[in-house]
């Protein structure tokens, strides 16, 4: 796939997800929720939820998954996807480093 392919289906699901969600909570979901609930007290679940997917969001980018997820599926990173630009595109097709002949980069 490609970063074109992934702007579409990034579009696409944000179309079908739409304004609002039914989600299915299982017994220890609805625990969690009750006890964040009641420690936090926010003014509707609904926050709850929202700020549980910038979580898991903020979680996924900064361990890699995200990334690692990205480039099996897509073969981008998610920088590239928010750049519009491949890292090939933005390198015009090679890396810095091969353009550089340093054999003593790496000694002290």
């Amino acid at each position: 796939m490609s970063l074109e392919e992934l702007t579409e289906t990034v579009e696409a699901e944000y179309s079908d997800i739409g304004e609002e969600l039914d989600v299915t909570l299982d017994r220890e979901t609805r625990n969690e929720l009750a006890m964040l609930e009641t420690a936090l007290e926010p003014e509707e679940t609904d926050e709850l939820v929202r700020r549980a997917v910038h979580l898991l969001f903020q979680s996924t980018v900064e361990t890699g998954k995200l990334d690692f997820n990205l480039r099996q599926s897509h073969d981008v990173t998610y920088d590239e996807y928010l750049s519009g630009m491949t890292l090939q595109e933005m390198t015009g097709g090679q890396f810095p480093q091969a353009q550089q002949n340093d054999d003593r980069r790496y000694q002290f």
